[in-house]
């Protein structure tokens, strides 16, 4: 709305409402006074289908790459949030509520950008270092903007964000945790610190970089996983196997495939908390080293061999899980390990667990709770979308990516943001995180859970934009295919076919 005396422009995007000089744009950079008229700068992003689901592709076109222009299939068009703006003040249909035809079926798609206090993301990091103690606080510019969570199979998870630190902490704490999010969400790297662990740098769908060292491999399994996949190409190579590892570490002629190997016992004894035969807890501590464990010589969680079985010339590898660290040894006459060169023969071993390893990658999910504007943005009745969504008449997007919507109350998700278009995501300095949502259902259900119908225009109009921004479809479903709803007809079918 302008402002005469000033000539200004109040921008009622969000709750801050900024006073936009002619020619200049507002504090989130989304909005700007072009002319006298608050305009959106993104412009409007819509993706297109992919031939084939599954056909490798590049994510999203490049600002530098030209496009062709064509978008007469309707039907392989999906218009997204991204570059729509949001819905704000609450009354207010979504920017865009778009019909169009697919297969026959008239269907509708509420597209609007949501401002998010209530969101974060959850982050897996594939490594088996020791990142930090579980709840320990993860730090950006010596501000708390997260915490560990539980390590999970090869991998270690953080959550970052949320009210408490967007909102509920000091100023600096609310910006700083609010840049965060967005850089990791548009895939951008982020150094964080973890208290009392390593320093990390995060980007969405590159490896991680932990205190410098950029990793490699996720590990294959823990150590007694390892036993289990690999002790029949061990077996006539060598005596005995130890796989370290900060979790189990497992050991070759106690565990149940050396048994059912007839590995014999080696008299081997472990520093560690005997679990079951051949698995063993808490070898060393938690770390960097071998394992995940704080360790550099392997030998230091072995006690002396045992002399009742125990033989002078007994060989022994020892390696890591991801067959970064490894080391081979052979029992002397005094029954104490001496380090020799690993035969070829065992390199090869060695080789086939690093193959195994997957490479190490940061994954980031962006996680939100779709509130009042988004969803009073769609219809008068908000409940009945929540209800929609739940019994799968409606299916929500983000950026046209699938999300996955947590069950229970509200309309709650998740989505991978490296399956988005470039820069899907943005702020308001309340501080907020700005992302974009899509609703797509049947016009039929649209009308009777009370949407806007009076705002719905048709998908050619909005295609009219010269100022369109295409991408092209990533790996996600395509968000209008049938098999994406539970229609009731089709619910009737299902029946039937039972």
């Amino acid at each position: 709305m302008p402002d005469d005396k000033e000539d200004l422009v109040v921008c009622d995007a969000c709750p801050v409402r900024c006073r936009i000089k002619q020619g200049r744009p507002g504090a989130c950079d989304r909005y700007a006074n072009v002319d006298g008229l608050l305009t959106r700068v993104d412009p409007l992003t819509v993706v297109e289908r992919a031939e084939t689901h599954g056909t490798p592709l590049v994510p999203f076109l490049k600002n530098d790459q030209e496009w062709s222009g064509d978008l007469v299939q309707s039907e392989n068009t999906f218009v997204t949030a991204v570059g729509a703006g949001t819905t704000y003040p609450d009354y207010k249909p979504a920017p865009f509520i778009v019909s169009s035809e697919v297969d026959g079926v008239d269907m509708v798609t509420v597209v609007t950008e949501g401002i998010y206090s209530y969101c974060g993301v959850k982050i897996k990091v594939d490594t088996d270092r020791h990142l930090g103690h579980e709840a320990a606080s993860v730090r950006v510019d010596g501000e708390v903007v997260g915490h560990v969570t539980t390590g999970e199979y090869g991998s270690q998870m953080m959550s970052l964000g949320g009210v408490a630190h967007l909102t509920g902490g000091s100023k600096k704490e609310g910006r700083v945790t609010c840049q965060t999010l967005m850089d990791l969400c548009n895939c951008k790297p982020v150094k964080l610190t973890i208290d009392d662990g390593v320093s990390i740098i995060v980007e969405a769908g590159k490896a991680p970089i932990i205190d410098d060292v950029t990793e490699e491999r996720m590990r294959v399994g823990c150590g007694s996983a390892a036993i289990g996949m690999f002790a029949m190409q061990w077996q006539p190579l060598v005596d005995e196997v130890v796989v370290v590892d900060d979790h189990i570490t497992g050991v070759m002629s106690e565990h149940e495939a050396g048994k059912v190997l007839d590995v014999p016992p080696t008299g081997i004894s472990i520093n560690g908390r005997r679990s079951t035969p051949g698995r063993y807890f808490k070898v060393a501590e938690p770390g960097t080293g071998w394992g995940g464990t704080d360790i550099s010589d392997p030998l230091s969680i072995l006690n002396d061999f045992k002399p009742a079985d125990a033989k002078p010339g007994t060989t022994l590898l020892m390696v890591s899980t991801t067959g970064e660290h490894y080391a081979y040894f052979v029992l002397d006459d005094n029954l104490k390990p001496v380090e020799e060169p690993l035969p070829d023969v065992l390199m090869a071993s060695v080789e086939r667990v690093r193959e195994n390893c997957e490479p190490a990658l940061c994954s980031v999910l962006f996680i939100g709770g779709a509130g009042g504007s988004l969803r009073a943005g769609v219809t008068e009745n908000p409940v009945k979308l929540t209800m929609s969504v739940k019994d799968a008449l409606t299916n929500v997007t983000s950026g046209g990516a699938e999300t996955f919507v947590w069950p229970g109350g509200g309309i709650t998700y998740m989505v991978d943001v490296t399956r988005m278009p470039e820069n899907s995501f943005g702020y308001v300095p309340t501080p907020a995180i700005v992302a974009p949502i899509e609703f797509s259902m049947r016009l039929e259900d649209y009308a009777a859970l009370g949407g806007h119908m009076e705002s719905i225009v048709p998908l050619a109009e909005v295609l009219k934009d010269p100022n369109l921004r295409p991408v092209e479809q990533g790996e996600s479903s395509w968000p209008m295919e049938k098999s994406q709803y539970k229609w009731p007809d089709e619910q009737k079918d299902e029946r039937k076919d039972e």
